[in-house]
């Protein structure tokens, strides 16, 4: 049997790629000796060249090891989309440390789970969230705090306007002595830091995401992972320079640090860093620097297309765009295509597929070709497969089961966790090591693949992962709840909406009040994506023939409802209870 059917559909990309021997840092510095002059990165006006990039990054390693960072340690990165979190995750890996990517929206109890789990002394995040960090600082390791700021590349004057309309609202830092600025940090004189002994398969870098298991894990990259899916993706839509790519999704989402950064910076392309999503300012900036590449979610994409101001952009200039992190509405793929079609482009949105535990993407559609439906083909050098759940055997053509992956991209295991390393990673009868991504799909007799559904209970609000377990795991610390069912609906806006099932300890307590109480008792320990949107109270849940809590059930009895109420609105008295919670 044919292993690799979807070789047939690469054109002129090869089968195989040569990736460099080194380290990220030394990939990077290779492309900005190799092209000084060219743009790397653009943020608010400001750009930079590939030759003061390198630069800086070299300026950081010296600040970060002056304040003691070193070989084999973390460092934790909670930043927007912008240069200082790019240029810190660098020159960390020049070090030989790892950076831990946090999400800067989390809230403190978070923040100290992601700080215990990967044992950072020192983090790097912006003025606006120091008191979150300083709140979790006892709690954890944590002693050094670097702040940066927005307007730290600003000229003068761009700094006051910045001042003027937000700076301003940002609470003062008070005098800490465990707080070092970025900005003078940067410009002081340090020692120069030599890069580590340290090789392409060593850690480079740990991403928090859900794994197989469905709660949250760090997941650890290697040199080699990052370089490889860099570079496969690179090469799968042409990236080199003179391209530019809108990076949106944010540094502690794979895709955002994958695709919009490394893929980019890998191939001599420009990043157009975009620290906050909003359709109008996507629209102001493709117009002013009309970027060739965007990737995004599906939620990003029926947005723009919402936008009065990006209809009246000229999108020609875009010559690829890709979806990923969630399944792709037929309805927002053709109305995108459409805005495009009326600036004159010929682009296709086209469908990916990957997960954190390969970096990001690891196959998509290839570019001259559309399947209805199809998540796309492997990249060069990645290998994919059906197996059935829970065993390594592959299925044939047409039948459904684990898509399983393997290849350079594949993770070296989840933090500290041997266990769920184990679960996820496993050698098959082929001596390969793959990778079982817990997600449902089917390849067909030509290569292309399909995703079904998630094994793994995962919800994606918005592009995001929200992991049912936590956000139970908080309705339950209420004093008012006994039991706690978390599940996904659909959501025009959000793909999908958190929707929770309680148990109160007084039944009769249940209404309108309890459940927006409990909703804000969510908010105080979740992020906001993971909040419930909907809560409805019943007086048992189902269980499985185990004995544990059906959530399937929950998830076809919710289906059901939208079956027979096609608006999609919560049904009067439905419910073995007969009494609805609060939609927020």
């Amino acid at each position: 049997m044919d292993t690799r059917p979807w070789l047939k559909w690469y054109g002129d990309v090869p089968s195989s790629l040569r990736y460099p021997s080194g380290t990220l840092y030394q990939a990077i510095m290779a492309t900005a000796a190799r092209l000084p002059e060219w743009p790397a990165v653009e943020f608010l006006g400001h750009t930079e060249s590939y030759r003061e990039f390198g630069r800086r990054i070299d300026r950081c390693a010296d600040a970060l090891h002056a304040v003691g960072l070193g070989q084999g340690e973390r460092l934790a990165i909670a930043m927007p989309t912008s240069p200082q979190g790019v240029i810190a995750f660098y020159a960390a890996n020049k070090l030989g440390a790892v950076p831990a990517m946090i999400h800067p929206l989390a809230v403190p109890t978070e923040i100290a789970s992601y700080l215990n789990a990967s044992h950072a002394r020192i983090a790097l995040i912006l003025d606006a969230f120091y008191a979150k960090f300083a709140e979790v600082r006892s709690r954890t390791g944590l002693q050094t705090l670097i702040l940066a700021r927005i307007c730290d590349d600003f000229g003068p004057l761009k700094r006051l306007g910045y001042w003027v309309t937000r700076g301003r609202k940002i609470p003062a830092v008070p005098p800490d002595p465990g707080v070092r600025w970025w900005s003078e940090l940067m410009a002081g004189s340090h020692p120069t830091a030599p890069a580590a002994q340290v090789g392409a398969d060593d850690a480079a870098a740990i991403i928090f995401s859900g794994g197989t298991t469905g709660t949250p894990k760090g997941i650890v990259l290697s040199s080699r992972n990052l370089i490889s899916e860099g570079l496969q993706v690179a090469t799968w839509v042409g990236m080199h320079e003179g391209d530019a790519i809108l990076a949106i999704l944010p540094l502690f989402h794979g895709a955002g640090l994958g695709l919009g950064i490394n893929a980019a910076l890998l191939s001599g392309c420009k990043s157009i860093m975009v620290p906050m999503f909003s359709a109008p300012i996507v629209a102001r900036l493709i117009r002013r620097h009309r970027p060739t590449l965007m990737v995004g979610v599906p939620t990003l994409y029926d947005a723009l297309t919402r936008d009065p101001l990006m209809a009246r952009a000229d999108l020609s200039c875009l010559r690829a765009a890709f979806a990923g992190a969630d399944t792709l509405p037929r309805s927002v793929k053709e109305r995108f295509e459409q805005l495009i079609a009326d600036s004159g482009g010929r682009l296709k949105l086209l469908e990916g597929y990957g997960l954190t535990e390969a970096v990001t993407a690891i196959m998509a559609s290839p570019l001259d070709h559309y399947r209805e439906g199809s998540i796309g083909v492997p990249f060069p050098d990645m290998l994919a497969t059906i197996c059935h759940p829970d065993r390594t055997d592959p299925l044939p053509p047409g039948a459904e089961g684990e898509i399983c992956v393997s290849g350079p991209a594949v993770m070296l295991g989840y933090l500290d966790d041997a266990a769920a390393t184990a679960g996820a990673l496993r050698t098959h009868q082929d001596g390969r090591v793959w990778l079982h991504t817990g997600d449902l799909g089917r390849m067909d007799e030509e290569g292309f693949f399909y995703f079904t559904c998630r094994l793994k209970r995962m919800i994606k609000s918005s592009g995001f992962n929200v992991y049912p377990a936590q956000v139970e795991g908080v309705l339950c610390q209420h004093s008012a709840v006994t039991q706690a069912c978390v599940i996904g609906v659909p959501d025009e806006a959000q793909v999908e909406r958190v929707k929770a099932f309680v148990v109160l300890k007084d039944p009769l307590s249940a209404g309108p009040d309890l459940a927006a109480r409990l909703i804000a008792h969510c908010h105080q320990h979740l992020i906001k994506w993971a909040c419930p949107r909907d809560v409805e109270f019943r007086a048992e849940l189902p269980l499985t023939r185990l004995g544990k809590i059906d959530f399937n059930a929950l998830v076809r009895e919710e289906l059901g409802r939208r079956t027979a109420d096609p608006g999609g609105k919560a049904i009067p008295g439905a419910g073995p209870t007969g009494r609805q919670g609060a939609a927020v």
